[in-house]
C-alpha cells in the first residue's frame, strides 16, 4: 500500500496537513455558517408556522364575524318588519278610532239637525195655528158681517186649532 500512494504521488505529511486543515475549515464553516444558517432557516419556518397559524386563526375569526353579521343582519331585518307590521296596526287602529270619531261626530250633527228641524217644525206649526187662527177669525168677520167678542174670538181660534191638529 505504502508504494501504491508513492505511485499516486500521496505524501503522508501533506495528507494529514490538508485533512487537519479540511477539518479545521469544516468546523469553523459549520460552526459560523451552517449552524446560523440553519437557525435561521429553522426562525424562518417558526415563523411561517406563527403566519399560517395567525392566517387560520384570522379566517376563522372572520367566518365567525360574517356569521355574526348575517345573524345581526337577520335580526335587524326581522325586527323592522316588526316594526312596520306595528306601525300598520297601529294606523289601522288609529284609523278605525278616527272612522268611529267621525261617525259619532255625524250622528251627532245628525241629531241636532233632527232636533233643530223640530224645533223649526214646531215653530212653523204654532205659527201656522196662530195665523189660521186671525184668518179664520177675520174671515168669519168677514163672512158674518158682525163684530165678534173676544170670548167668541178665542173660542173660534181654539176650534181653528183643533181642526189644524188634527
Amino acid at each position: 500500500m505504502g508504494e501504491t500512494l508513492q505511485t499516486l504521488g500521496i505524501q503522508w505529511p501533506k495528507l494529514i496537513a490538508q485533512t487537519i486543515n479540511f477539518a479545521i475549515v469544516l468546523f469553523v464553516l459549520w460552526k459560523w455558517a451552517y449552524q446560523p444558517v440553519l437557525r435561521m432557516l429553522e426562525l424562518r419556518r417558526q415563523k411561517i408556522a406563527e403566519s399560517m397559524a395567525q392566517a387560520e386563526r384570522i379566517r376563522a375569526e372572520l367566518e365567525a364575524t360574517e356569521r355574526q353579521r348575517t345573524q345581526i343582519l337577520a335580526e335587524a331585518q326581522a325586527q323592522a318588519q316588526k316594526l312596520i307590521e306595528e306601525a300598520r296596526q297601529a294606523a289601522a287602529r288609529l284609523q278605525a278610532q278616527e272612522a268611529q270619531k267621525a261617525v259619532a261626530a255625524a250622528e251627532q250633527i245628525l241629531a241636532k239637525a233632527r232636533e233643530a228641524a223640530e224645533l223649526d217644525r214646531a215653530r212653523m206649526l204654532a205659527e201656522l195655528k196662530r195665523e189660521i187662527g186671525r184668518l179664520v177669525v177675520q174671515t168669519t168677520i168677514t163672512v158674518t158681517g158682525k163684530v165678534l167678542t173676544p170670548e167668541d174670538q178665542r173660542r173660534i181660534l181654539d176650534e181653528a186649532t183643533r181642526q189644524v191638529a188634527a
